[in-house]
């Protein structure tokens, strides 16, 4: 590691004066966190029993609030946190189509812009990003993440902190660790994942954060492998702070402390506390337990005293690496009616265009041809401004956001073309008593664009769905407008894949818009249209139906691989083993061919890059972007490895006839993998390579890996003496 800085040594010798001049009493007060609300008692503010709060989303609270704990005996400033995913009054949209872009750049934006909007009325801090994988769309959750990709995830989690930092907020990097593989994807359950599966799936993205500068990271709710993440030392000690030498702190998830009584592991909330902080999480959000029964629990001899200083130090040297005993409170005449910004407006826009997901087009129903003269909009979800936020929405307003009818209006203005508009159904359509006026829109049209899928209610955190399928009647009415024999047009608005069952056969054209944010409604039209041609990727492989989740592209091999006319190898006997939509999939108004691959250097040793060349071609008649993507496998291993793992990709744009040259690199010491003790092993032998536009990609060739390279459980680089010859 660097040695410490200048400006370090001095950050790290004011926290120990301060430190020296504070009662038990209000070190434990810098690890409790309240909550805006009813519940909120002022004077634990003034009296400095509060070091961070939440909830406060307005200047005027957030100044009245710091002037309170600048009343307290040592003046310590509070710091302010909200749930800002993906915007504060802009909207961009969810992470999970995000996610479906590919390209880090908008991550960043999209993550600066909302931080540029909170930090203006004096937020701070942000519960983000959620660096969960997630491979089980049943979990309502996923829609927060990026999918279930650990190099993807690794990627664009580090990609949200640099932006979120840029911006001018901190992060606390959520939730540590594996909540996204809750059994059944119930939302809190249990997860069971082997040590090594931690280490080369579901911890990735968490280290690419603290290798970003994440200030913080929040434990999660669930328990791992029977022990609650909020009480488990092996990850919030052993890994976060031993292995990645993370100094930040670790606070809780709401309530997550006092969640110890209900996982089984404590009688009572002194227990509870004193595990919690006895395992690495420094702050208690609120539980109101590290309050009421650490000074006691300290006094009593069951915590030391040291443990309580040494959390009580990370809060104060991240406040103070944050510059808050300097920076001027909140201004109160700061309003966050100022957004959108025409600036934030453009951000969103060009963000949203490329998270869309063109997943079928048969016939070309899409773009809307330029010979069309009319068009029926269907669907309650066309023109539902707060359900295209999805969940955690932070400061936006519906009147800020351009719904998808609206923005095919304003673009069929300038086109001439004449909109119709029906809903069908009520936001849940619990009934078809709008049908009749949905048809008669649609037989009067060259063609229908059915916009259908998740109201936000469905979606998001406690919201896990056991049926995936199109809720109440959307499906009935959506055969019920492909028979009349109209092109039809799918936008889907939603926070996950959906079971699409034989509508993918009556619908042609299927186009994935997650929660499009503020301007999803022109991002939309903009596709739509044809004025941009879709460019996102699927982050997720998309099922056919529930019964095959958990699904993932990169899984295990079996001794008994998928052969079509034996029942006794890997199938279902009543479905396909593959999904709907592969991992990386994604359809373009234009075609893109792959030619001339060629593996730079075959044979390579520690330290060198595997590098791929290959020329791709637009070979269509639109501009478009095309996602090149690279795979690898090692097919014969000291423990059973994946059939493919994404291991480099890159997003390029090019005019009708243009090819380009595209390198892809992996470094070679990132094609192994970990023991359970942690242990990472990159093993002498051969390296299949695959380059294509999707997980379906075709191998190119492979190359030779000279020799094996160990590198220790401490999560150092490996030394020459490491290396087995």
């Amino acid at each position: 590691m660097a040695a410490p800085s200048r400006a370090q040594d001095d950050i790290e010798q004011k926290v120990n004066d301060l430190l020296g001049k504070m009662t038990l009493e209000e070190k434990v007060g810098q690890l409790n966190m309240v909550s805006n609300g009813p519940l909120l008692r002022w004077d634990d503010l003034s009296s400095g029993r509060a070091g961070a709060v939440l909830n406060f989303n307005n200047a005027q609270d957030i100044a009245r609030a710091q002037a309170a704990a600048r009343q307290s005996r040592l003046k310590i400033p509070l710091l302010f946190g909200l749930d800002i995913l993906h915007g504060f009054r802009t909207q961009f949209p969810l992470p999970l189509g995000e996610a479906a872009a590919f390209n880090p750049r908008l991550s960043r934006l999209a993550s600066e812009w909302a931080a540029r909007e909170a930090s203006y009325i004096g937020v701070q801090w942000t519960f983000a990003p959620m660096a969960d994988l997630s491979r089980d769309s049943r979990w309502g959750r996923i829609v927060e993440g990026f999918g279930e990709d650990p190099y993807l995830g690794s990627v664009l989690t580090a990609a949200r902190v640099e932006g979120f930092r840029k911006g001018g907020l901190a992060t606390a990097t959520k939730h540590f660790a594996g909540y996204g593989a809750p059994q059944g994807g119930r939302d809190y359950d249990t997860t069971y994942i082997p040590r090594a599966e931690m280490y080369d799936t579901y911890l990735p993205p968490f280290r690419a954060a603290v290798e970003a500068g994440s200030e913080s990271f929040m434990a999660a709710f669930n328990a791992l492998n029977g022990v609650p993440s909020t009480a488990n030392p092996w990850l919030q000690t052993e890994v976060l702070r031993r292995q990645w030498g993370f100094d930040g702190f670790i606070t809780s998830d709401w309530a997550g402390i006092k969640e110890l009584i209900g996982h089984g592991v404590a009688a009572d909330g002194a227990e509870a506390a004193r595990k919690a902080i006895l395992a690495g999480v420094d702050m208690d959000m609120m539980g109101d337990l590290y309050i009421r029964h650490l000074p006691d629990e300290v006094r009593a001899g069951r915590v030391p005293e040291s443990v309580v200083d040494e959390a009580a130090r990370r809060v104060l040297r991240t406040k103070m690496r944050l510059g808050l005993f300097d920076r001027p409170d909140a201004d109160p005449t700061h309003v966050d009616s100022v957004f959108p910004s025409p600036e934030a407006r453009a951000a969103a826009r060009d963000v949203a265009r490329e998270t869309l997901v063109l997943l079928q087009n048969r016939n070309d129903v899409l773009p809307i041809p330029a010979t069309a003269r009319s068009v029926a909009v269907v669907g309650p979800l066309a023109d539902a401004p707060q359900d295209q936020f999805g969940p955690h929405g932070a400061r936006g307003h519906a009147q800020d956001t351009v719904s998808i009818l609206e923005g095919i209006r304003r673009r069929a203005a300038g086109a001439g073309l004449q909109v119709r508009y029906a809903p069908g159904c009520d936001l849940f359509c619990r009934s078809q008593d709008r049908l009749p006026e949905a048809l008669e829109a649609a037989r009067a049209s060259d063609m229908v664009i059915a916009v259908f899928g998740e109201p936000v209610d469905l979606s998001g955190e406690a919201a896990s769905r056991a049926h995936m399928v199109l809720n109440g009647h959307q499906a009935e009415i959506l055969k019920a407008l492909a028979a009349t024999g109209k092109p039809v047009a799918l936008v889907i608005v939603g926070g996950r894949p959906l079971e699409l069952g034989k509508l993918t056969d009556l619908i042609p054209a299927i186009l994935m818009a997650w929660y499009p944010g503020s301007e999803g409604g022109t991002a939309v039209a903009d596709i739509l249209f044809g004025d941009v041609s879709p460019s996102g990727k699927l982050p997720v492989s998309w099922p056919r139906t529930v019964g095959q989740l958990p699904l993932y592209y990169n899984r295990l091999p079996t001794g008994r691989p998928t052969l079509e006319h034996n029942r006794f190898t890997l199938k279902y006997v009543d479905e396909a083993i593959t999904p709907l939509y592969p991992f990386g999939w994604g359809l373009s108004y234009t075609r893109f061919t792959y030619t001339d691959p060629a593996i730079l250097k075959q044979r390579l040793r520690a330290g060198e890059v595997l590098e791929v060349a290959v020329t791709v071609t637009n070979a269509g008649a639109r501009a478009g972007q095309e996602v090149v993507q690279l795979y690898t496998r090692d097919p014969i291993a000291s423990r059973s490895r994946p059939l493919r793992e994404l291991k480099a990709f890159e997003k390029i744009a090019l005019a009708p006839g243009e090819a380009k040259r595209v390198i892809l690199r992996v470094p070679v010491d990132s094609l192994g993998f970990h023991q359970d003790d942690g242990t990472y092993r990159v093993e002498e032998g051969a390296i299949q390579v695959f380059v294509g536009g999707n997980s379906l990609a075709e191998q190119v060739g492979e190359v030779s890996i000279l020799e094996t390279i160990i590198r220790p459980g401490s999560g150092q680089r490996a030394s020459a003496s490491t290396l087995a010859q």
